[in-house]
């Protein structure tokens, strides 16, 4: 009996020992040497934080892109050109006035040398009062002729000159100038075809900038929740293992594990703390280019509300933008601009080919002229000047200019042609490829469905039998990592397959996505603006002759 007594009495001291060593444990820093533990970054914001779905996201953006700004700009352009193109069927009627004062005049009439007193003095004016009539005699006649002559040789030479304004100090002039294009070869029909296919462009461009837009923002977004999605599972791992280091140090205290299960445990911790850290910067750097897409300022704390796993979300999202279907259309937009960029090319081909018709115009210039001797005229002063004139002009000789234009232009419509081939090839790579990613990140996210579930549960088993010493940390460990990767998966094939189906149901408006088609796409719109420009020098010159007032066929 006493040897029982004191056994129990050996037992209970045991206890109480061990139980000391624990709360030793939990109190006195780790066996192994310290190790420095990183900090956590920081991100300081400022301001109320702001909550933003998807749907509110892709509204902001379409109010504060650049992107869409200038293609908005260019639609205006286009406008523009058309009322130029159209303007050139229409009348052109310009008004002017004018007022002259003349300093000094050439009809003038100037102070001559003094007069010779040899010489008898002329009779003074009117020079008709010499002349006398039949009942008058011989001598009186030729002495009334004589004087008359004299009489109108002092005069001025330019006197009969004066009521037509030459030499006037003043001269007020009003006038209106009218002019219509009668013919031009079919010159201002091809330009007007060339202006719209600009503005069918640029509406298509807009269209497009703004589809971009959209899927810039969805990628940001679940980006940026797919960022806190991991940034919780690091976190939930880094508590973990710091829970694991502390049943560790406790059976190490009490002698149920040995020092290299406690080094591990140490480690595991300590290994967990970076990956925190790196998702925290990752979720950081997200958010900052979804805020720079929005043009929120970058200090703004934003919390997102729709998760990556959202379909209902997504499903609103692409409803506000106008999209019901996940088909894609087999016209892409990039097709379409390259299609009108051939009908532009062949409407500067009818340009260059009408230049060897001749023009036609009519113009007229209507004019009331005045020249007041002082002051301001009055009603009676003003006098008309009106004329009509019907002009044409013929190339004879350009030294081959035209037929110069003529090949250049048809050189750009074979290239239009070979690019518009070139594009539909690449936009139905796209949209195959487009198909196969949405179908792949499908099938990735139904693989991940059950998997997160059975990882976790696997994890839940691990974490008991490693509790209640059955299992090993590695065990443990192995579970925790394979829950992890598990979940990271399964968040990861969500955004993926978001994205895909935001991207397949914008597909019909979006740019090419790949390297070639881009580069096409983007040779072909820079032809189409060189067509456009020059076009608007041969408007400018059509304009021109019909404003002239033409009366003979000009050497070329």
């Amino acid at each position: 009996m006493s040897s029982n007594k004191a056994q129990l009495r050996a037992l209970r001291l045991g206890r109480i020992l061990r139980v000391s060593l624990a709360t030793a444990a939990l109190l006195i820093p780790a066996i192994a040497p310290a190790q420095v533990t990183p900090s956590l970054p920081t991100v300081h914001t400022t301001g109320e934080r702001r909550t933003l779905s998807l749907d509110e996201a892709v509204r902001i953006a379409e109010s504060q892109s650049e992107a869409v700004r200038i293609a908005r700009a260019g639609v205006q352009r286009a406008q523009g050109q058309q009322y130029q193109a159209r303007s050139q069927r229409l009348p052109q009627l310009l008004g002017s006035a004018s007022y002259t004062r003349t300093m000094a005049s050439q009809f003038s009439v100037a102070a001559g040398p003094a007069p010779d007193t040899t010489k008898p003095v002329p009779p003074p004016a009117p020079c008709d009062q010499y002349l006398l009539d039949a009942t008058a005699t011989t001598a009186d006649r030729l002495a009334g002729l004589e004087n008359a002559n004299r009489c109108a040789l002092s005069g001025n030479p330019f006197a009969s000159f004066g009521d037509l304004g030459f030499g006037a100090k003043n001269q007020y002039n009003l006038g209106l100038a009218f002019s219509q294009s009668l013919f031009a070869g079919g010159r201002i029909s091809a330009q007007n075809a060339v202006a719209n296919a600009g503005r069918r462009s640029a509406d298509i461009e807009l269209t497009a900038q703004r589809a971009q837009l959209r899927l810039d923002v969805t990628q940001s977004y679940f980006d940026a929740a797919l960022a806190d999605r991991l940034v919780a599972l690091a976190e939930s791992s880094s508590v973990q293992t710091d829970n694991v280091l502390k049943q560790t140090r406790l059976a190490r205290a009490v002698g149920n594990v040995s020092e290299f299960e406690l080094l591990r445990a140490q480690v595991s911790s300590a290994n967990q703390l970076p990956i925190v850290i790196q998702r925290q910067s990752d979720r950081e750097v997200a958010y900052l280019r979804l805020k720079q897409l929005l043009n929120i300022p970058l200090d703004s704390p934003v919390e997102l509300t729709t998760v990556v796993d959202d379909s209902a979300a997504v499903n609103t999202a692409l409803e506000s933008m106008g999209i019901t279907s996940d088909t894609a259309a087999i016209d892409r937009a990039t097709v379409r601009q390259a299609a009108d960029a051939i009908d532009a090319q062949r409407g500067l081909l009818k340009v260059a080919k009408a230049q060897r018709f001749p023009t036609l115009a009519l113009t007229s210039q209507y004019g009331k002229v005045a020249f007041p001797a002082t002051g301001l005229p009055g009603s009676g002063d003003f006098r008309t000047n009106w004329t009509i004139a019907l002009g044409s002009q013929v190339p004879l000789f350009t030294g081959g200019r035209i037929k110069g234009d003529q090949l250049v232009a048809e050189a750009n419509v074979r290239e239009a042609q070979a690019r518009y081939d070139q594009v539909r090839e690449f936009a139905a790579l796209d949209s195959r490829v487009t198909i196969n990613n949405l179908l792949q990140a499908r099938s990735a996210w139904l693989a991940s469905q059950g998997t997160a579930e059975q990882a976790a549960r696997a994890y839940s088993i691990a974490e008991v039998r490693y509790k209640e010493g059955i299992s090993t940390q590695i065990e443990l460990n192995d579970s925790r990592i394979l829950l992890e990767q598990a979940v990271t998966n399964r968040a990861l094939a969500a955004r993926n397959l978001q994205v895909a189906r935001v991207k397949l149901a914008l597909l019909p408006d979006l740019p090419l996505q790949s390297t070639g088609a881009t580069q096409a796409q983007s040779q072909s719109t820079t032809q189409q603006a060189q067509s456009q420009q020059s076009s608007q020098p041969a408007q400018a010159a059509q304009q021109q002759s019909q404003g002239q007032q033409t009366t003979g066929i000009p050497p070329q």
